[in-house]
């Protein structure tokens, strides 16, 4: 069954992308657990996200398009990447999701992934 594992950090951790300080331990951090899950066979695909100050949110109201620099919410984690999981159990994603670098401070939500409605082929 696939999963979705989105990684939720900090302002915090976001700032030590480009901290010359802390950037090395960071990015080895999150190295080494991706490349775990890419040697896992599980991994299925994924990608790190800009830092929220670069979304774009869109919303219909009163069938107006409403266009909002920024997040959706203002909140204190930011979604910071995902992954997808093949894996057979949600025990064993809670696994991968528990080893994520940002678990420890933000958090990583772990979602099953919804198959796709039918007549719609996945490339």
């Amino acid at each position: 069954m696939e999963y979705m594992l989105m990684y939720w950090e900090t302002a915090e951790d976001e700032a030590c992308r480009n901290d010359p300080a802390r950037a090395g331990p960071y990015w080895a951090a999150w190295t080494a657990y991706i490349g775990a899950l890419q040697a896992s066979g599980c991994m299925t695909s994924g990608n790190g996200l800009q830092p929220p100050a670069t979304a774009t949110t869109v919303r219909i109201r009163g069938g107006q398009r409403q266009v909002q620099d920024g997040p959706f919410a203002d909140t204190r984690e930011h979604l910071g990447g995902y992954v997808i999981l093949d894996v057979e159990s949600l025990d064993q994603a809670l696994e991968w999701a528990a080893r994520a670098p940002c678990a420890a401070t933000g958090g990583t939500e772990v979602r099953p992934v919804e198959p796709p409605p039918p007549g719609i082929t996945p490339r």
